[in-house]
């Protein structure tokens, strides 16, 4: 069994359940909230970032990236043609590339604002960086998802998953960061028809069903949220 360290909003935790979820491996969840910098979990990361996956008998596997790369290596092969990174080059690349864009550009300039501003902080003390949302910086992410959003409309009108013909690690990171900003009814569905029926297509996979029946009291889910049909 393999047990993850995360945090239910951090859009990088969702991809690597997802993932997980779509390999259909055993989980246990341990949420970490990082800013509180704890010494057992800096022994597993000294970055102090989640995701981190760990497994009996193994070393501390740290970030997304590291993580994917791991199970492709160790459970891959047993997807056959399901397997989630292609197997040829130039499709590896293309899966990569748009990992890549989604877990580091939108991660930096919508996700992880908007979570950090409206979740995060909430729990934070003052001394770690906690107090009111910034409303300027929600209004930078807000303005950002918007082209995120454009981007992954005209990749959904152009192949039939984003990266090609089938479901790859690319739809499970863009899907997952969206989730988490679509919990809190940041995402302009109405913009863009061909992301908003991608979407539904990923959302309606039984590996989402655990993160759409996950909630934060005091901030109640958007009407997208759990609505498969939106």
């Amino acid at each position: 069994m393999y047990t993850l360290f995360h945090h239910s909003f951090c859009p990088l935790s969702r991809f690597i359940r997802l993932a997980l979820g779509e390999h259909g491996l055993e989980l246990r969840l341990v949420e970490e909230r990082v800013w509180e910098r704890r010494k057992t979990f800096l022994t597993l990361n000294p970055a102090g970032t989640t995701p981190v996956l760990t497994a009996d008998g193994r070393s501390a596997i740290p970030g997304a990236g590291v993580i994917i790369e791991y199970l492709d290596e160790a459970h891959g092969r047993e997807m056959g043609e399901r397997r989630l990174l292609p197997t040829s080059m130039g499709e590896r690349i293309e899966v990569r590339r748009l990992m890549a864009w989604f877990n580091e550009k939108f991660y930096q300039e919508a996700s992880n604002p908007l979570v950090t501003e409206r979740i995060y902080k909430r729990f934070m003390s003052e001394q770690d960086g906690g107090g009111a949302p910034a409303a300027e910086v929600m209004r930078a992410a807000k303005a950002n998802v918007r082209y995120h959003l454009a981007y992954i409309g005209w990749l959904a009108r152009t192949r039939n998953f984003l990266a090609g013909d089938r479901l790859t690690y690319a739809d499970l990171a863009a899907a997952a960061h969206l989730s988490a900003i679509d919990y809190l009814g940041d995402v302009p569905w109405i913009e863009d028809e061909a992301a908003k029926a991608w979407y539904a297509r990923v959302k309606s996979r039984p590996s989402f069903r655990p993160l759409l029946s996950e909630w934060l009291a005091g901030v109640p889910a958007s009407r997208t949220y759990v609505d498969l049909d939106f």
